[in-house]
């Protein structure tokens, strides 16, 4: 008998070896085979994935090539690795090629081998910019993943989420095979404990300095006036002097700058790298004097959009730098703005869609969520009233080119690889642009009439600088929910957590309505298998009453012919029966011919007729006793003759049947 130290490593080894996490069945298992390691094994794992090999002269031969596992490698091979080879100080002579398989270490007082093939998953994990591809074993947990992407990405586990699991969450010491995954995955790695901004490398200080806004305070000498712009750090010294060309209606070839820093030697160079002092540096600008341009005008644009001679861009628009029209020029100045996202009063939503797309694509590039084409009505449409499996979340981004927030949340987060494509699989994504007060208003009625006033008047809450806006509306039996508003002052990583957390509720909520939408259906196709049931039924019946109605028809019109046809020949045997000439008395002293003719059902019939009659009267006599002369036809007995093929003109002498004859009718074939 087995002690219990000893069943309690057989029941280990047992469920390291088969994958069996339930004591019960293991134990279950193994008393049905006396707690044979090997014959519980076998039962379990099929023969030709690979069986142990139970006798012990294997056992002791491969316990002379690799000698006795210690502790801390039957617990490596308990979890699935392969059992290591010899070391080169212990042995010279090479491990056959099966040590690379996995094994499965039993009991101290047998040791039996498994081959095992572990199942490979793929995992790619994506944390803000970076992607990271890993390779693990399903018998694997949570916990291994965050500690190699600890290594990786720098990122402690205790401020790790790792985010995208098919189950929900789960703990670091979920095992990888419990969850039941496929072979690729996709996971994202959020850290709302960590600000985007807490890096201190080069790069990070690079793209922090990008991202910062630039006054320039520049003064127009000519003019004797001060134009205060504000600029990302993204800018080019180029960019800044064509918006000069604008204001001034001084062409870039022709300004003459006065403050821009040694380092500031190129163009081309952006803000952030030239050298310029933050967050306000102090410029000056005037005209070259030449004779040449003596004459040019020195007025400033006022409304009317000015293009310099040396470049046809387009001048930015003042809100996309986070200022109002007064801020960025000055002094009241009219703005000189390139085309706004959306233009104002549009007739067609959809024609508003595709410049406030085209503006999106030539600010921030080509990466950007894919924006519906279309009013808000068919976008509700598209994401709500289709098939259960089928809807999705609604996410309408609200721009306002005057907030300050607008540009970083547009470049860094809508442009985002990881928020793009996750609005991409999950969202309908359809903006607006709420810079003019005209389009806002006509936003403001649009969620009126498709959310209710409740969501128009949130709207309105919210201030300029707090903008631009997401929200996250899912659609309901009865009415549309906005489940989430997003401010402009968000990062990636929350950005992406509060859109995981509305998907969620939207999975859940989606469930029970493809629940309720399978079992609506099911009731109509039984319905409506009744109801083709029925009909076929209803048309078997007509068409079963229809063939009856012809039958009765046809009978009834076959029973009138037959009538007519009867009648018919009852009026032509009348006929003939009264045309007939009386019939001879024998005393009559004329020759007199006596025949007697047998009919078809054996009555005889029988007169006298004048010798000199013609055989006509003879038709005639027989066919109007019911058999006329084009169906039977008339024999004599011996010789047999057809009278009826003789000429109907013959008398009976002529005929030969005279003085008398017996004959008999037969139907003609």
């Amino acid at each position: 008998m087995f002690s219990s130290m000893d069943r309690e490593m057989i029941l280990a080894d047992f469920q390291a070896c088969t994958g069996i996490d339930n004591i019960a069945e293991a134990i279950t298992l193994l008393e049905l085979n006396n707690w044979d390691l090997v014959a519980a094994i076998n039962g379990v794992i099929p023969q030709e994935n690979g069986i142990l090999q139970s006798n012990f002269s294997s056992e002791a031969s491969q316990a002379s090539m690799y000698g006795p596992l210690s502790h801390s490698e039957a617990a490596d091979a308990a979890a699935g690795g392969a059992v290591p080879p010899p070391s080169s100080s212990s042995s010279s002579s090479s491990p056959p090629s099966s040590s690379a398989s996995a094994f499965c270490p039993l009991n101290s007082s047998s040791r039996h081998i498994v081959e095992r093939q572990p199942r490979m998953l793929n995992f790619r994990v994506e944390y803000r910019q970076r992607t990271v591809e890993l390779v693990l074993e399903e018998g694997s947990t949570v916990g291994e993943i965050k500690q190699i992407l600890e290594t990786e990405l720098g990122v402690p586990v205790s401020k790790m989420q790792l985010k995208g699991w098919k189950s929900g969450d789960v703990s670091d010491s979920t095992v990888l095979r419990s969850l039941h995954l496929p072979k690729n995955n996709s996971l994202y790695v959020l850290t709302p404990d960590i600000a985007p901004t807490a890096s201190t490398s080069k790069n990070s200080a690079l793209q922090e300095s990008l991202n910062q806004n630039f006054l320039l305070v520049i003064s127009h000498r000519e003019t004797q006036r001060d134009y205060n712009l504000n600029f990302p750090g993204s800018r080019t010294i180029q960019e800044v002097k064509r918006n000069v060309s604008d204001l001034t209606n001084i062409p870039v070839r022709h300004q003459q700058w006065e403050g821009w820093p040694a380092s500031a030697s190129d163009d081309s160079m952006t803000l952030a790298l030239s050298g310029i002092s933050y967050p306000c540096h102090h410029l000056s600008v005037c005209r070259r004097s030449s004779p040449a341009n003596a004459q040019e005008p020195t007025e400033e644009c006022a409304d009317v959009h000015m293009i310099s001679d040396s470049e046809g861009d387009d001048y930015e628009d003042a809100s996309e730098f986070g200022v109002d029209d007064t801020e960025m020029f000055g002094m009241g100045s009219s703005s000189c703005r390139k085309s706004p996202m959306m233009p104002e009063n549009s007739e067609n939503e959809a024609d508003a869609l595709l410049h406030f797309t085209a503006e999106f694509s030539s600010r921030y590039g080509e990466t950007h969520p894919m924006f519906f084409i279309g009013s808000l009505e068919a976008a509700s449409q598209e994401a709500f009233y289709g098939k259960a499996r089928d809807r999705k979340l609604l996410a309408i981004y609200l721009h306002n080119d005057d907030s300050v927030l607008s540009n970083v949340f547009c470049s860094q987060m809508m442009c985002a690889d990881s928020i793009v494509s996750y609005l991409s699989q999950n969202f309908i994504t359809w903006a607006w642009d709420v810079t003019k007060e005209a389009n806002k208003a006509r936003l403001l009625t649009m969620c009126t009439r498709h959310f209710g006033s409740v969501v128009a008047q949130t709207i309105r809450t919210y201030k300029t600088d707090q903008f631009p806006l997401l929200l996250i509306v899912m659609g309901k039996r009865t009415s549309n929910e906005v489940l989430n508003v997003i401010q402009g002052n968000t990062t990636v990583d929350e950005l992406m957590m509060r859109l995981m957390g509305a998907m969620e509720i939207f999975t859940a909520q989606q469930q029970e309505d493809i629940k309720d939408e399978d079992e609506r259906e099911a009731r109509e196709m039984v319905k409506r298998e009744q109801d083709e049931a029925y009909r076929l039924s209803l048309e078997a019946d007509r068409k079963k009453r229809e063939a009856q109605e012809r039958e009765e028809a046809e009978q009834v019109r076959l029973e009138q012919m037959r009538k007519e046809q009867e009648e018919e020949k009852e009026a032509i045997r009348l006929s003939l029966e009264q045309a007939l000439p009386p019939e001879p008395n024998e005393e009559s002293g004329e020759q007199i011919s006596k025949l007697r003719i047998r009919t078809p059902s054996g009555e005889f019939l029988e007169r006298r007729f004048l010798g000199s009659c013609k055989l006509q009267v003879l038709f005639d006599f027989v066919a109007s006793k019911g058999y006329p002369f084009d169906e039977f036809k008339l024999l004599t007995t011996f010789p047999r003759r057809n009278i009826t093929q003789l000429e109907p003109g013959s008398t009976l002498l002529e005929a030969k049947l005279f003085p008398q004859e017996t004959l008999f009718l037969e139907a003609k074939e």
